[in-house]
């Protein structure tokens, strides 16, 4: 059962969520619309500087082509800085650990990861990545992926609102209004925020500290070629070493964490990520943490209702996006409330025993708990967020089920910055489509018709994920490149992959942990997927954008189906469930499926 710590926590993040969002969707209205923003009017004077000197006319309009290729050549551009600096970092200032450069093949996949909104990573950041990448190129992607994220968003909603316009707004005004009136602000004030709770911001080297008790560890020792050495009879030799010392790694880390939480970035500067205590040190900044993942995304939904003139359909999107949350998010905190049969069969030990008796806190930490791990990775999933405080491979079979599901649902519950409320507006197409075939009349999305060449986009929109993620994973489990990296073996490990796959073409970014990824393979595998799942998505979104931005916005009338109650939103949630998933089942019931099975059935 559903504990009331978790149901309570879950309710007051959903109000919480829902007082803040609302006054957002104003602000994001504003930005959307091109008008000035409250309290921020003196952000007027930069803004016109950034046109002046990048030569951009603000009251210039795009065509969808047009549009779409601003983007690509500004995130390809992105791309090419970003492994740029990776590959040199080691001759470049901020680097107090003299971090070598980055490899090709992992650099690429960074570079990839980052402008695709997914924070993808295959490295350890504090043993891999200097201050300099970290905060210019790392940081600074953050801010331009989310903010291209919002852009395609306010340029899908104008094709709604729009009447017989050639133009889907400026991409280089989008992009810019979002990142200096939106982003910048609350990241500004975020980081603040974190700071005070004890997250680091520092250029210090890395301190060397003495330990309280030393502790005493045996490893393999290791020969002239970095390979361990072996006796006469092939027997790994082993060295045991006393540690006295432990090093504290040091940075720029609170202006990273804010824009990572709020852009839906995910990713950390370290690699135990959201669950370092330097990233999230306290229960009140978890909490805040995962409001602010939500926090736009929701926002946007009042800003959709708002700039097509129907508020009824914002809070429609929003309830429909919310109804599917609380229940998977009910099914990950009950699951994760159970105890691990293994870990409580005879013959273990007893203090494991004891800690599992109240559930299952395997990988999890204890200033945050089951229930503040379990909602935090429902939440991060469900957003494009790789955030995490948890070991999601160490959940049960069906809690680590959840997240990999919320990802495969295209990440339209909530999703990312942008991405959700376009990826949701999509299935609300398909859905107005279905609606307009059971009823033998013309489909209509508020005032718009839907016809075949909508649907021809939308199709390929909601199709592309899949198909990266199925032949993805199909490759890797046939491929001995792709079995060397597993760490589980059977149903858990295919499940590790599945899950790997499932992040990189939905551009979320999270991982099981258990896949060693960071291998030529995998990283150029899952760039390739990134990359296209991605701009093969926003391609044909903004396709649809200049298709219904050109039509004329019909008046309702009797025959008009309305979308904003709810017979609609049960229709759209069930498009949602049975369009999104259905593609993955096959794939599930060989992972997270027979997994429960087989745990359950010992």
């Amino acid at each position: 059962m559903m504990t009331m710590q978790s149901f309570v926590l879950l309710a007051v993040f959903l109000l919480v969520l829902l007082a803040l969002a609302y006054p957002l969707g104003i602000v994001l209205t504003r930005v959307g619309d091109g008008g000035a923003v409250p309290g921020l009017g003196w952000l007027g004077k930069v803004e016109k500087f950034l046109y002046r000197i990048a030569g951009i006319s603000q009251e210039t309009g795009m065509g969808w082509k047009a549009y779409a290729i601003a983007l690509l050549a500004f995130n390809a551009l992105g791309a090419l800085a970003v492994y740029g600096v990776q590959r040199l970092q080691g001759w470049l200032p901020l680097n107090p650990q003299a971090m070598p450069n980055i490899s090709p093949d992992s650099a690429f996949n960074t570079a990839v990861s980052f402008i695709s909104n997914t924070n993808w990573q295959g490295y350890s950041g504090e043993q891999a990545m200097s201050y300099l990448t970290q905060m210019l190129v790392l940081t600074g992607q953050n801010f331009f992926s989310a903010a291209t994220g919002i852009a395609v968003a306010f340029a899908l909603v104008r094709g709604f609102s729009s009447r017989s316009a050639k133009s889907i707004g400026n991409f280089w005004v989008d992009i810019t209004r979002t990142t200096l009136y939106i982003l910048l602000p609350l990241s500004l004030i975020f980081s603040v925020f974190l700071m005070g709770q004890g997250v680091i911001q520092n250029f210090s080297a890395y301190k060397d500290v003495s330990l309280l008790d030393a502790v005493t560890y045996t490893q393999p020792k290791n020969g002239p070629d970095g390979q361990p050495l072996k006796d006469a009879k092939g027997q790994v030799i082993t060295e045991t070493l006393t540690a006295k010392t432990q090093t504290i790694a040091m940075g720029p880390v609170a202006s990273q964490e804010a824009i990572k939480m709020l852009g839906t970035n995910g990713g950390g500067f370290f690699n135990a990520n959201s669950a370092h205590p330097y990233e999230n040190p306290t229960a009140l900044s978890n909490f805040l943490q995962m409001i602010s993942i939500f926090l736009i995304p929701a926002g946007l939904c009042f800003a959709f209702g708002r700039m097509v003139g129907d508020l009824r359909q914002g809070w429609a999107v929003l309830g429909a996006m919310t109804l599917i949350f609380v229940v998977m998010t009910a099914v990950v905190l009950i699951a994760e409330q159970q105890a691990h049969p293994g870990l409580l069969s005879m013959g273990i030990d007893q203090s494991a025993s004891a800690l599992q008796s109240g559930g299952n806190m395997e990988g999890k930490e204890t200033r945050f708990g089951i229930s503040g791990s379990a909602l935090f990775a429902a939440i991060t999933t469900a957003a494009s967020c790789g955030a995490v405080n948890a070991m999601h491979d160490s959940f049960m079979p069906l809690g680590g089920m959840v997240p990999l599901l919320l990802i495969q649902f295209g990440e339209v519950i909530f999703g990312g910055v942008g991405s959700g409320l376009y990826g949701m507006l999509m299935f609300a197409i398909m859905a107005v489509f279905i609606a307009g075939l059971m009823i033998g009349r013309t489909p209509e999305y508020l005032g718009k018709k839907i016809q075949a060449y909508e649907m021809k986009m939308t199709s390929i929109a909601i199709l592309v994920t899949p198909t990266l993620v199925l032949a993805g994973t199909a490759i890797a489990v046939l491929c001995d490149a792709g079995k060397a990296g597993i760490a589980n073996p059977g149903a858990h490990g295919f499940a590790e992959i599945l899950y790997a796959f499932s992040s990189a073409a939905n551009n979320n970014g999270s991982a099981f942990a258990g896949l060693s990824a960071n291998t030529p393979f995998y990283n150029i595998m899952l760039a390739v997927a990134m990359w296209f799942g991605r701009f093969a998505m926003i391609v044909p979104i903004l396709a649809v954008a200049g298709s219904l931005a050109a039509k004329k916005r019909l008046q309702a009338n009797a025959g008009t189906m309305p979308t904003h109650g709810p017979m609609f939103i049960g229709l759209l949630i069930g498009v949602v469930v049975l369009v999104g998933v259905l593609n993955y089942v096959p794939a599930l019931a060989l992972g997270p499926m027979v997994e429960h099975l087989q745990l359950f059935a010992k």
